[in-house]
């Protein structure tokens, strides 16, 4: 019998924005449908609040996901980080492992599931972004086999953040050859942001993929479909490192993923 067997466990999403996160529709809808006592909840916090939320959700049971901006922070933070959090230096997942907090990155396989539904495999990637979620990207990039190029509007935080890349094994590539977009920045979340790629930056491309997600799709995927690019958003990411989330917390029970898929899809109609 668990060791949780008739208590509530209680799971967040942490992060600052978070209010927008579909993770708790989507896992609430997964344990409602297995019958689990789990909850799920969005919990805007700063850098400073995010040590005790950590400590406080995971050693009472639970555990849960971690966002923009803190998905470094809690790779440092955590007791236990796994090999893919370590590599990638940023955790996305947490939760209680032998009384103590163990910490995934489960972006990883997300960025992997993602491009596997656009067909991609291998290539050059043209990634925005040099937090949490480009580390995950870089991660990804260095399984399929692909090199990466890097955009930011910081031209030193984007150079370093390339070293960082090849310092893992990952070539260097150059914009205008890549095949493949990413955009790892909070960028789409709002109407009025730019493009976190202009169409002119990488005439090669072939297929795009926002990490963000938007009813109907952001309005950077919409303009690459118009282009004629493979383009999603970041549904297909969000249930794929959910459904790995899952796995880490309920280790004995399969994640309801075809659940999980309709609760996120049927929120974005």
């Amino acid at each position: 019998m668990s060791a949780y067997a008739g208590r509530i466990r209680v799971f967040a999403i942490l992060g600052d924005p978070v209010l927008h996160s579909l993770s708790p529709h989507m896992h609430n809808a997964a344990f409602r449908a297995l019958g689990l006592p789990a909850v799920y909840a969005p919990i805007r916090c700063s850098a400073r609040d995010l040590p005790g939320l950590l400590g406080g959700l995971a050693r009472s049971g639970g555990g849960g996901n971690v966002t923009v901006p803190h998905k470094e922070l809690a790779a440092r933070l955590v007791q236990d980080a796994s090999e893919t959090a370590r590599e990638v230096g940023a955790c996305n997942t947490f939760w209680r492992h032998a009384d103590r907090v163990r910490g995934d990155n489960t972006d990883v396989e997300g960025v992997l599931a993602a491009l596997a539904e656009l067909e991609v495999e291998g290539g050059s990637w043209l990634v925005a972004g040099t937090g949490g979620g480009a580390r995950a990207v870089v991660a990804a990039a260095k399984r399929a086999g692909a090199s990466v190029a890097i955009r930011s509007r910081d031209p030193a935080r984007a150079a370093e953040f390339a070293r960082w890349a090849e310092e893992r094994g990952v070539a260097a590539a150059e914009p205008a050859g890549c095949n493949v977009l990413v955009n790892a920045t909070p960028l789409g979340l709002r109407s009025s942001d730019e493009p976190p790629i202009p169409d002119d930056a990488a005439p090669a491309a072939r297929a795009a993929l926002d990490l963000v997600y938007a009813r109907g799709g952001t309005r950077w995927v919409q303009a690459c479909l118009a282009r004629g690019l493979r383009a999603s958003d970041g549904r297909a990411m969000l249930v794929a490192q959910g459904a790995g989330a899952f796995r880490r917390w309920f280790p004995e029970v399969p994640p309801p993923i075809e659940i999980m898929r309709a609760a996120v899809h049927g929120a974005l109609r």
